[in-house]
This record gives C-alpha cells, structure tokens and sequence, in this order.
C-alpha cells in the first residue's frame, strides 16, 4: 500500500535542504553577530498557552490532542508564545535586555495553496526587557539586514498600533475585531462591523483615514493635523533607521491582528510571492503577565522561512565530489583512500554494491561526481592511482601519498 505525505506538509530532497540550510546558516551568522543566542522550546506545549495568547479562534487552526492523562496538548502554531513562557518560568532574573533568536517547525490547519502549509517554519528573534525605541530600531534594523543578506526584493513597512488603539479606545473590548479586520485590510467587513455597532460618523472617518496613510516621513505631519497622538517615539525611531541607511515606507494601517501588540510593529512584504508577500512581521509587544510574569516589553519578528528560501536563488558553492573506484579485491583500500580523502577537506563516495568497474564510474557520472580516483592492481603495486576529471576525460596518475595534494590543486585551477 503505498502512503502520501499528510496534506499541507512537503518532503526536501537534498538540493532544496542543501539551499535550506545555507539561508538558515546566513540568519544565524547575522543574528549571533549581533549578540543574539539561540534557544529552542518543545514542538507541543499546553493548548492554553496558545489560547491566552491569541484567544479561543485560534483552536480552530490548531493541532489539537489529550495526551494519556487527559491533558489538552497542542503542536505549536507560532514560537513567540512558547519563547515568552520560556523567559516567565526561567529567565525572568537574567541581565536585561535578552537577545533570543530560534528557528523551527510550527503547525496550523489551515487550507493549503501557494506559500502557505500546515507544516511550516520560522525563523525569529525577540528582545526582551527594553521599551526604548533604541530596541525597535536594532529589531527592525536586524530584519533588514538579513532580508537584504538573502537579496530578496522586498519592501519594509513601518507602522504604530497605539494610534488606531487611540482611535479605537471608545469602543472597549469590541476594538480587537476592528483590529482584526484592519489587520486583513478588510474595509467592507469594518464598515459593516462599524455600522452594527453603530460608530459614529467621525471615528469612522478617522480610522479609514489613517488605513489610507502611507507613505514617507510626511505621513507623520498630515498625521500630526488629523490626530491627538504623541509621534515623539516613532520619530525618533525613524531617524535612527535614516542614520542606518534603511528604506522603509510609513503604513499606519498596519494592525497585526493581536491585542498583545502595544507599540511600533512592521511588516515586509515580498514583491514576487503574490497574495503571500508578507515574509516578516513583527513590533513591540506585552505577554509576560498573560503568562504569569511581571510585566516585561519586548520586541520581536518571525521571517517565514519558507517563503524566503522560494524566492532565495541556490548559490551554494558545491564542494567536489570524489569517486573511489575500485577492482574487486580492493575494497579495503578502496575505504582507506576515501577516508584519506575526506580527513582533506572533500567529498568521497565508494562503492557499496559489488558493482564492476564499468558500472562504478556509471554511476560516478549519475550522480555528478567531479573526479574518479581509480583503484586497479597495477597501480596498487606502483603505490599509484589514477584520477580521472569526469567532464574532460583527462586522466592522471598520482602517488597515493601525493593523492589531496593533487586533488588541492585540482579544486584550486579548476581542471
């Protein structure tokens, strides 16, 4: 009986695990140089957990299970949760602020299409202990830096949730779904949602106005004439990301959707992935005391792994690859040179099917091997090996004791 893969999920043949992990090797190099340290959390955790965070909806998208005690577990659909419990149960006396950076495997049932799975990953980092723009901007600055590391063509929006949480404030605790709604840039539905609740005409306005403003810098002064808010705090935030030399666009319509969002929070999107483009989110945030810490800022993004290695071309430098090919009889010799071989630095493959000579180099080319080192009886005795360049034919033959330093010089000029 032969058994699909489950829907929503993917297998990685080696070319595209080879292009995972050199994206994931870039974001780690860059997270680490700016202090960053990885952590990992479990791949389930109490459902709960993920209830407090984004409420009772979200255990429609989640993979939900009781495990042999009854308890209601579910697999993770998103790591900051799991990362702030972490810090409330054992890093809440660390030095502030903390410098956390993860990668890994999140689920949500959702219905399968283009860049978008039931498995898949992310890679993030929160910061956490500091309210200071100075931290908004280092995040925000961070995001950039590896977006631009991968040369993705992508745009980096800027936006501050406490103005439409201001707009909003008369509305109580029905303002979330307003939140919500703006989050998925759903006008039709706000307007609806606004007239059965019976907005007035001039909050109205002003939330569908502020939706509308995007931009540059003078977004804030066409702002600052329409609304009673303080910009001070993105000001400054902005002219420090001027400073760094980062372009960004003003979107003051930007929600993100959750109620944990208390401050500046962005999105970049993508321009090549069509209804998906959004390929980091993230801003300042509170859940320390939903989870029974004290009350903690931090800030944070998650890049969706996934969709940036669609768009990352493969430019991984391939190592050579090595065939030892033996007569039979030699396949102890055969293992020793291999071994000789890789202890220098390359890649090496023998033979593990019995197969004659003829049908080793066949499959040395199958699998696009670079060079044949040929193993055969009169060489051996000359303490010699023959090594053949797969592409031109050109064949050589070399001390055994000269062997890696022969194949430097290969890999060095190319022949």
């Amino acid at each position: 009986m032969r058994i699909e893969r489950p829907r929503g999920t993917r297998d990685f043949l080696p070319e595209e695990m080879e292009k995972r992990r050199d994206v994931e090797k870039r974001l780690r190099e860059i997270a680490e140089s700016f202090g960053y340290r990885e952590v990992a959390t479990p791949t389930f955790e109490h459902s709960e957990l993920f209830k407090l965070k984004s409420g009772e909806g979200i255990i429609e998208e989640m993979y939900v299970f009781k495990d042999k005690s009854e308890r209601e577990l579910a697999l993770r659909p998103e790591l900051t949760a799991p990362i702030i419990r972490m810090f409330v149960n054992e890093c809440s006396r660390m030095p502030k602020p903390l410098r956390f950076y993860y990668i890994g495997n999140c689920f949500r049932y959702e219905r399968p299409q283009k860049a978008r799975y039931r498995e898949f990953w992310q890679f993030g980092v929160e910061l956490i202990g500091s309210d200071s723009y100075l931290a908004n901007a280092e995040v925000i600055f961070l995001a950039y830096k590896m977006l631009k590391s991968l040369e993705i063509d992508f745009e980096l929006n800027i936006g501050h949730v406490g103005i439409l949480r201001s707009i909003l404030s008369p509305l109580g605790d029905k303002a979330e779904r307003a939140m919500r709604l703006i989050d998925k840039n759903d006008k039709d539905a706000l307007k609806s949602y606004f007239d059965e609740l019976q907005v007035d005409d001039e909050l109205e306005e002003k939330v569908f106005r502020v939706m509308e403003l995007k931009g540059g810098k003078e977004v804030i002064r066409e702002a600052k004439d329409a609304l009673d808010f303080d910009f001070d705090y993105l000001e400054k935030l902005l002219m420090m990301l001027d400073s760094l030399k980062v372009d960004y666009n003003l979107n003051l319509g930007i929600a993100r959707g959750l109620d944990y969002y208390v401050g500046v929070v962005f999105e970049c999107y993508a321009k090549d992935l069509g209804a998906q483009k959004q390929i980091c989110g993230g801003g300042s945030y509170e859940l320390a005391t939903l989870f029974g810490g004290v009350k903690t800022p931090a800030t944070g993004f998650a890049i969706g792994f996934d969709r940036v290695c669609e768009l990352v071309k493969n430019t991984r430098k391939k190592q050579p690859v090595i065939a030892v090919v033996n007569f039979p009889g030699f396949e102890s010799f055969a293992f020793e040179i291999a071994t000789k071989i890789r202890n220098s630095g390359f890649v090496a493959i023998v033979d593990v099917m019995g197969r004659n000579l003829r049908k080793q180099l066949s499959y040395a080319n199958d699998v696009k091997a670079d060079y044949a080192v040929i193993i055969g009886e009169e060489e051996f005795k000359c303490g010699e090996v023959k090594v053949k360049n797969l592409s031109s034919g050109e064949q050589f033959s070399v001390k055994i004791e000269d062997l890696t330093t022969f194949l430097s010089e290969l890999k060095t000029t190319g022949t």
